[in-house]
């Protein structure tokens, strides 16, 4: 029998009119779009249906809209499928989400909790002063390199290990740019500066993360019911791992995607669902591992497309 891992998207997945398929059909997803207006005191429907794309990716926008719609659609997901995950993982934003359908953490702080660090990781570094870049054909030990060579002009470090070969570095923008150009010299097929307000998962955000440490004190967290994966140690979270901290420090901490998956994988599961907006994860994991079975659910027609695979493979 193949084992299901669940995986949600984090920022950078958000459009104008995601999710609102998903509220129209199910009374689930409308209830989820519905219970995080109220816990922050919006219209979270609006935002994400109806809004611009200038006021999605404002990054205290763009944390709890994704988490919702992921959230929203998961709902369906369980509805449509009755199926029981054998393990979920999120890609930074993601994770929350994760640790919400795993039961760590309710739904209504989630939404609030990322509010507020979308907030902090803004406030944290002034607009203009750090930056972020994809880098793409550079092996990772090189990318570490070129971090080293580039920290010359400031601070640059590794952010994203997404997949093999294609690794996101961030730090003062000046630094940022010395990367891109040192990157040609370890072989990047590709190098580019990312449309995004901060050097996101680098140590520019200690304090950011400080204020996160103090705000996640108001909020109540329990042991993951299935497991789940984190972005910092790559691996599954352990039983006595305190949940609040390793978000903490997620902020300033580099995601370790690659090593998420390939932990995944190594405990048995064959068959990834991405949920949510976009299909990032899907490319990522399809690099990551050729072997197993990817697929994405954003739209209600994916839904109904994924029922009738899992049921050819006899999976529910």
């Amino acid at each position: 029998m193949s084992k299901i891992g669940i995986v949600f998207p984090g920022q950078g997945a958000q459009y104008v009119g995601m999710g609102k398929e998903f509220a129209a059909q199910f009374d689930s997803a409308k209830a989820i779009f519905d219970l995080a207006g109220k816990s922050l005191d919006m219209d979270m429907s609006a935002l994400c249906f109806d809004s611009s794309e200038e006021a999605l990716q404002k990054t205290e926008n763009t944390q709890p809209s994704i988490l919702t719609v992921s959230y929203a659609i998961y709902t369906a997901v369980k509805e449509v499928l009755g199926l029981e995950p054998d393990a979920f993982a999120g890609l930074s934003l993601g994770e929350y989400t994760a640790l919400v359908a795993a039961d760590a953490m309710a739904f209504e702080d989630a939404v609030r909790i990322v509010r507020k660090r979308g907030q902090f990781m803004q406030e944290e570094v002034p607009l203009g002063i750090g930056g972020m870049a994809a880098l793409l054909g550079v092996e990772r030990e090189d990318v570490l390199k070129v971090c080293e060579e580039a920290s010359v002009f400031g601070i640059c470090e590794p952010a994203n290990f997404n997949c093999p070969k294609q690794v996101v570095v961030a730090g003062e923008l000046e630094a940022v740019k010395k990367a891109i150009e040192i990157s040609k010299n370890y072989g990047a097929k590709k190098a580019v500066l990312l449309p995004v307000s901060a050097p996101f998962h680098t140590s520019m955000l200690l304090g950011a993360g400080e204020k996160l440490r103090q705000e996640m004190q108001k909020y109540d967290f329990k042991a993951p019911s299935h497991p789940v994966y984190s972005n910092v140690t790559g691996d599954r979270l352990d039983a006595g791992t305190d949940v609040r901290e390793n978000l903490v420090k997620q902020v300033f901490n580099s995601v370790l995607w690659e090593d998420c998956v390939a932990a995944m994988v190594r405990d048995g599961i064959t068959t990834f669902i991405e949920v949510g907006p976009g299909n990032a994860l899907t490319k990522f994991i399809r690099k990551i591992d050729k072997d197993v079975d990817v697929y994405n659910v954003e739209k209600p027609e994916d839904l109904e497309a994924l029922r009738e695979k899992l049921k050819e493979a006899a999976h529910v």
